[in-house]
């Protein structure tokens, strides 16, 4: 399955997934008394909307090149990255106003079995967070990695949620707001959690240094190749799913202009094929000796 199919399949697992926790939460929080689940649901709701983006975003940014796009269309991918982030900082406002106004209000406890919804939601979530953050490894998509980090961020609200319930049932009257003081906190985790997402994709638009370890693979694969005696600078710009190179190759100062020419592309058809995340690959040819 390509990288691409790959992240599309965990991006419609995450819409399924939000679409009937949404539902879910949202029954239990009405007539369970708990806005922590209500909230709960918000972000779920939410979420929706920004696994579609996800799922946009990859499919956009898989476009192939063309004449105005040469190296293609993986910069999108960051771009709707940020808009996810600006869904999860919505609902994070909405929540912590929410929650606000009604610890200020008095209101009923929380019904036990609101517990036992809330466990079974905190397991399915952090299932969810595994099964998406493995993908977005194996497909370098940072759009995926977002939608994983809102899974994870879910179950942590959930627990929130599941510890502010807990207080309010066991200590009773007086401990009605434990509920919409989990709620609150949670929000405040997801403003936290909206930078840690959007923190890597501004990397990737910057074109930051950040991927050492593909670095080291570029050059042990480089290295490998008959003819090639070392590599000198290596750079590289993150675009959706793909790693764009500007490699310097040392080779032997001797050979004719047609020998490094013929070299060069024989590097970057090594490289292309043991490194499929690879896309665009520039090589320039540096002689070892003058003479």
């Amino acid at each position: 399955m390509s990288r691409e199919k790959t992240a599309i399949k965990a991006t419609y697992f995450s819409i399924l997934g939000n679409t009937c926790l949404a539902v879910i939460k949202g029954f239990a929080g009405f007539f369970g008394n708990s806005y922590a689940l209500i909230a709960d649901a918000i972000e779920s709701t939410t979420d929706i909307f920004a696994s579609v983006l996800v799922l946009c975003g990859i499919k956009y940014s898989n476009r192939p090149p063309d004449e105005n796009h040469p190296y293609g269309h993986g910069r999108a991918e960051p771009l709707f990255t940020f808009l996810v982030v600006g869904f999860l900082i919505t609902s994070a406002t909405v929540i912590a106003y929410e929650s606000i106004l009604n610890i200020q209000r008095p209101h009923e406890l929380p019904k036990p079995w609101t517990l036992i919804v809330l466990g079974l939601i905190i397991i399915w979530k952090e299932y969810s967070y595994r099964v998406v953050i493995k993908r977005s490894i194996e497909t370098n998509s940072s759009a995926l990695k977002a939608d994983a980090w809102h899974h994870r961020s879910d179950a942590i609200t959930s627990v929130a949620a599941f510890i502010g319930i807990s207080v309010a049932i066991y200590l009773g009257k007086g401990y009605e707001s434990a509920d919409d003081w989990a709620a609150l906190f949670a929000s405040v985790f997801i403003l936290y959690n909206s930078y840690n997402i959007f923190r890597p994709a501004l990397g990737e638009i910057m074109d930051e240094h950040l991927y050492d370890d593909v670095i080291l693979e570029i050059r042990t694969v480089a290295r490998s190749v008959d003819g090639i005696i070392d590599t000198e600078k290596c750079f590289i710009r993150k675009a959706g799913m793909q790693f764009h190179v500007d490699l310097h190759a040392i080779v032997d100062g001797k050979i004719s202009v047609k020998e490094g020419h013929e070299l060069a592309h024989k590097l970057n058809d090594v490289l292309l094929s043991q490194i499929p995340e690879l896309g665009h690959v520039l090589i320039h040819v540096e002689p070892d000796s003058y003479e």
